[in-house]
């Protein structure tokens, strides 16, 4: 929905960054529909800009009139790909837009989540609330966007899935043709996400962390509950209260922003909250770290942030959801899975070691 803007990128939006300017590079014409466009021009990419919506999503019917100009000019698009279906979650004319994208015939989707999968989300949340929280209905609601899905989802002509999961969903339950079900994960810059010893070390002086003697740990991306950060700050709480060996000689360093960020900083004067951070300060901090914590609750799509710390050197400890352990953490050398429950993190002795 916008063109990503240096350090408040998301994950989505620095693999449609990655996407698009490896697609340039490469000599292909690029035309982007989008409610924002970087500063300076770049070779190859054309942007088609829009004023967003009063909630920030695309336009819908100022997009299509927009694509349907410039694919009726003397040279039509070869392919057209939209990297999360038309937003027709969000969409109020989703019938109108459904009867559209009919008509284009060479259309592909990237799925970054699909109802199937959210259900899985929902039931990690409604285990996870506390007897005080108001009990969700999104589960009933994901159910018929599903039935929805199933209907729509043939009239595209090809399918990206970012995960083996995905992937197997869209052949079993969504029933597309398998030559029509492509698995591609997200993509990563691995000129900027590769093991860099120096890039590390100079983090690490400009935070005042030793070289050696301690653990540290790292954490990327939006700090929200939906992302385990509940879960984690407990972890850690509990961890912490019963070892405070492994207290002192721990450092977490968190890069990203939202309601968590304060939260961590009660956990003691070790919890270094960095804020959000552009492509080269991350690559920075996935080389300073020895271990990346990702305990994300949402079933959905594939986190951009695991990729980054694996494409870095590191091993990764995440939630056991489906996208991760099929297409991610395949093996024990790459990481370690854990229940989306404190009792499993807690499980061992001590989780990190």
């Amino acid at each position: 929905k916008k063109w990503p803007q240096s350090s408040h990128a998301g994950g989505l939006e620095r693999n449609a960054l990655t996407l698009h300017l490896a697609l340039a590079k490469r000599g292909h014409q690029v035309h982007i529909f989008t409610t924002s466009s970087p500063n300076t021009s770049i070779p190859n990419l054309v942007f088609h800009l829009s004023e967003p919506t009063v909630g920030g999503y695309l336009n819908q019917t100022v997009v299509w009139s927009q694509f349907r100009t410039q694919n009726s000019t003397a040279t039509p698009f070869d392919i057209v790909h939209e990297s999360v279906g038309l937003m027709h979650a969000q969409a109020k004319d989703v019938t109108n837009l459904y009867a559209q994208a009919k008509d284009v015939t060479n259309l592909s989707v990237t799925w970054h989540g699909i109802a199937y999968e959210s259900i899985h989300s929902d039931i990690i949340q409604e285990l996870l609330r506390a007897p005080e929280e108001q009990q969700a209905a999104m589960v009933t609601k994901n159910v018929m966007r599903v039935v929805e899905e199933v209907r729509f989802f043939p009239r595209y002509s090809h399918h990206v899935a970012t995960s083996d999961h995905a992937g197997d969903l869209l052949k079993r339950i969504y029933m597309i043709p398998e030559e029509r079900v492509h698995i591609i994960l997200n993509g990563v810059d691995e000129a900027i996400f590769r093991p860099e010893l120096s890039l590390g070390n100079e983090l690490k002086h400009e935070l005042g962390i030793p070289q050696n003697g301690s653990l540290i740990l790292g954490m990327s991306g939006r700090l929200v509950k939906d992302k385990g950060h509940p879960l984690i700050f407990q972890v850690l709480k509990e961890i912490f209260m019963e070892n405070n060996r492994f207290q002192q000689s721990v450092v977490l360093v968190i890069a990203g922003d939202g309601p968590w960020g304060a939260r961590y900083k009660d956990l003691g004067a070790n919890i270094l909250v960095l804020g959000p951070l552009g492509r080269a300060d991350l690559a920075k901090f996935y080389n300073a770290i020895d271990i990346f914590v990702h305990p994300t609750l949402r079933g959905q799509g594939l986190d951009q942030t695991p990729l980054e710390a694996i494409l870095s050197g590191k091993p990764v400890m995440t939630t056991r959801v489906a996208s991760l352990t099929g297409s991610v953490i395949v093996g024990p050398e790459l990481g370690y899975t854990f229940s989306p429950t404190v009792e499993s993190y807690c499980k061992y002795p001590n989780p990190f070691y």
